[in-house]
């Protein structure tokens, strides 16, 4: 039975270049205007039918991270709900993977996906709840609607609390951190979120990048713009979506920042801090530290000895978020990175990293802010 191989659909991303070969070649398709590759989503449907073949992609080495593949499983599934791990390795610039399929079809993929109907769904079951309402910030190039979810009610005293995700849209750990946070905070009987309700406002943007996570893309717009790096200059025409984040934010005020991502090879959990933003002082150092050794108990996924090097002082890139927007509202302001290998401190070797690990993570944020709302401003 000959092999079908397919990715004509939401974030699928592959080009089949020998589908009679052993193994199968396959190569990773770039962001659109971009040179930037390394998300991959596609489906095999006449797997079970065969024996003793391997995949490989054969462009993996021109990959955005290529570091990231040596310690790297690829994701799998056979109903799009379960998510697990095959062997898997990194040789001579191609990523190989061999899997003895149980079933006649199988997804692949970098890592588990976030549909675009999967964000629907959360949006349209998000402003269900009385605490939540839904407001579209304006249309993507791509035109689709870049969507706001503003959770409690704003009065005097209170704080306001923004998180965004998928700016690189690759990165869907992102959204499944957001979903994780939205379902404790939206809990009627979750003591932390109904105390946290008492004292902010939260804006939530589950997904600022529709037009890439729909197209495939690790990390860029439909314009091949990286979002992470408009913040200094956004504009309509090139990054609509930091464009209209920005103008509402000034409508609101930010007392809290917290921009949720992945990263390629790096297997840990970790906070990218801003103590090289101008503003950097005293006052954002000790909220850092608080919220910081809250999150380690909240969640032991979290870690501290494993990140980025830390920006000397006044050398923040400030066309990054978590930066233009710790110096712009003087706020603790920070990046969630998550991995996409595993957390090599609590390893799963069936699952590595997952969707659940990264929504209990998102859930895991609220603890840690609760911590510090009483010093935001």
């Amino acid at each position: 039975m000959t092999l079908n191989i397919n990715c004509q659909f939401d974030s699928g991303n592959i080009h089949v270049i020998d589908s009679q070969s052993n193994p199968v070649k396959l190569a990773i398709r770039h962001d659109h205007q971009s040179d930037f590759y390394q998300w991959f989503h596609f489906c095999v449907s006449g797997a079970q039918a065969q024996e003793n073949f391997q995949f490989s992609l054969t462009n993996a080495a021109g990959a955005a991270f290529a570091q990231g593949w040596n310690h790297f499983q690829v994701v799998a599934s056979y109903d799009r709900q379960e998510w697990f791990r095959v062997a898997t390795h990194y040789e001579q610039g191609e990523l190989i993977f061999d899997h003895a399929a149980e079933y006649d079809q199988v997804w692949y993929s970098f890592f588990t996906p976030y549909s675009w109907e999967r964000h629907q769904d959360l949006i349209a079951w998000a402003q269900t709840s009385a605490l939540c309402s839904l407001e579209t910030l304006g249309n993507t190039l791509d035109n689709r609607p870049l969507s706001l979810l503003t959770v409690g009610q704003a009065g005097l005293g209170k704080r306001n609390i923004w998180l965004t995700a998928r700016q690189h849209p690759g990165e869907t750990m992102a959204a499944f951190a957001i979903e994780g946070l939205l379902q404790k905070l939206l809990d009627p009987a979750d003591a932390c979120g109904r105390k946290l309700l008492e004292n902010a406002v939260f804006y939530i943007i589950p997904n600022m990048n529709p037009d890439g996570s729909v197209r495939g893309h690790l990390r860029t717009n439909a314009a091949g713009v990286n979002l992470n790096r408009e913040w200094a200059n956004a504009t309509m025409e090139r990054s609509p979506e930091v464009y209209l984040t920005q103008q509402k934010m000034r409508t609101t005020g930010v007392d809290l920042f917290i921009d949720c991502h992945g990263d390629e090879e790096i297997p840990y959990v970790f906070l990218v801090d801003n103590q090289g933003i101008p503003a950097y002082g005293p006052r954002l150092a000790k909220l850092e530290a608080d919220f910081k050794q809250q999150l380690l108990i909240s969640n032991p996924d979290y870690q501290t000895e494993h990140g980025y090097e830390t920006d000397l002082p006044g050398q923040a890139n400030l066309t990054l978020a978590s930066a233009a927007v710790g110096q712009a509202y003087d706020c603790l302001s920070l990046t969630l990175e998550m991995p996409f290998i595993d957390n090599l401190n609590l390893p799963d070797a069936t699952y590595g990293w997952s969707a659940q690990r990264s929504s209990d993570m998102g859930a895991a944020l609220l603890p840690a802010m609760l911590a510090v709302i009483d010093e935001l401003r």
